[in-house]
């Protein structure tokens, strides 16, 4: 039986090997995590992330070939592949602060599968690397004189929270690199067998590692480049008179441009796109490609600039002031379908809010806990409330920030009746009937679209 060990326990690990796991009964799946209460949590039925699906997924396989541990050494040391899913997050400090990865935990990691090792071992770097991160992982795992051999592949995840299980299950591609020597090739072929249990082979796709570990970066920096995009755009369209959704669809009807990530919003957020675009600028000066460096640094730019039109929006349609003024906040992560903060463009907008002292009040159905963490430090100037109504109520503004289904549902002639007046709603994913919420006496702002309002 072929044995996985996955090191890390979170987004991209869990689910993953859950799927390997359902997938391919004959191969023993086991997820090692230093966090004991993550691991605690994966084996229940309150799973330490949200997912749609992930939930009967991880049931049908756990106790039969899906294991969680804290045994980190016994995971590593039993398996014939491991999987690296440690954080990689953005250096906060020394060179590169603010753009490089921060590589201390990967590292760790790496040189803990050496030290333990007893066997021959396929790696596979399931985080998202810098290029040529597979070649400094091999200096470590062979480094001294240690007689265990590594190969190492690149094998990066694509999926999108909130729809993992289905980009999972029915992946676009899988992609795998590998050396092009006969070990690599062996290696590789290993990896692409365990995929292609469920996955088309013709989705799979396979290349030497460096042009894997670019094309994850080249593949978040393109899709939120077309988010900076379309939202550069909404601007104009509020300037001009023109409508963002016209404009969006007339483009997307275009074969070569396609209809996808078009939709004008208060911008990006979660754990990939900022991070890897930033990534993509540090290698790019590294290599001393200066202009590339600043164009896909603008892409950033432009997000951040959204995120504060948005507020200056707010300010300036509500009297130029909003100190003392409640406002509900209508989701916090970053995207419907997970509870997943992590650069949500609601940090900043809740930031910015309580700037101008206003009285902050967070509902969402999933991250009110997290939003918590992000906003620890204003806990004294922001509520939070997991229902929207009681958000509501009294308040002067609604900020709508996350595109949760259920925010169409709500009953908004009740909600503006227990409003101050004049009550204006701002809708920052454009998902909303704005005739209506205006025939109901609401003063509506939108993204990109002309506002309705009653005021003159």
């Amino acid at each position: 039986m072929t044995k996985i060990c996955c090191i890390g326990a979170g987004y991209v690990g869990g689910p993953t090997m859950a799927m390997i796991a359902k997938k391919c009964p004959d191969v023993q799946v086991m997820v090692v995590d230093i966090n004991e209460e993550r691991i605690v949590a994966w084996q229940t039925d309150d799973l330490p992330i949200y997912e749609p699906g992930l939930l009967e997924v991880v049931q049908e396989a756990l106790g039969r070939n899906l294991f969680f541990s804290t045994d980190v050494d016994q995971g590593i040391r039993d398996a014939d592949i491991v999987f690296v899913s440690v954080n990689t997050p953005t250096k906060t400090f020394g060179e590169g602060a603010g753009y490089a990865s921060d590589l201390q935990y990967w590292e760790l990691c790496a040189r803990r599968i050496k030290e333990v090792s007893t066997s021959d071992k396929i790696i596979v770097e399931k985080s998202t690397l810098p290029v040529r991160t597979a070649e400094a992982m091999e200096r470590v795992l062979h480094s001294g004189d240690n007689p265990v051999h590594f190969e190492v592949l690149s094998n990066p995840e694509f999926l999108a929270e909130g729809t993992a299980i289905e980009d999972l299950e029915d992946p676009d591609r899988v992609l795998i690199g590998g050396h092009e020597t006969e070990s690599g090739q062996k290696a590789l072929q290993t990896l692409v067998d365990i995929y292609a249990t469920w996955i088309p082979r013709e989705r799979i796709l396979t290349t030497n590692v460096w042009s894997s570990e670019l094309s994850k970066l080249t593949a978040n920096a393109f899709l939120a480049q077309r988010v900076s995009s379309i939202n550069a755009i909404s601007a104009l369209c509020e300037a001009t008179g023109a409508d963002v959704a016209d404009v969006a669809h007339a483009i997307g009807t275009d074969s070569r441009i396609g209809s996808k990530f078009l939709k004008a919003s208060i911008g990006f957020g979660g754990s990939c796109f900022k991070k890897d675009i930033l990534n993509l600028v540090y290698l790019c000066e590294t290599y001393g490609l200066q202009a590339p460096a600043d164009y896909w640094r603008q892409v950033v730019a432009m997000n951040e600039y959204q995120e504060t039109r948005f507020v200056t929006t707010m300010l300036r349609s509500m009297f130029n002031t909003i100190a003392s003024k409640r406002i509900a906040i209508f989701g916090f992560a970053f995207k419907a379908d997970t509870g997943d903060t992590r650069e949500s463009p609601a940090i900043r907008v809740c930031r910015e809010l309580a700037g101008e002292h206003a009285k902050v009040v967070v509902s969402d159905p999933k991250a009110i806990a997290n939003a918590r963490v992000e906003l620890s430090d204003l806990l004294d100037q922001i509520g939070f409330e997991e229902d929207p109504y009681a958000a509501a109520e009294g308040a002067h503004a609604i900020a709508l920030l996350t595109e949760w289904k259920q925010y169409k549902e709500l009953d908004f002639q009740r909600i503006y009746d227990s409003m101050a007046k004049p009550a204006f709603i701002f809708d920052g994913r454009n998902m909303l009937d704005h005739q209506a919420l205006f025939n109901i006496g609401f003063e509506v702002y939108s993204i990109g679209k002309g506002n309705k309002t009653h005021l003159k």
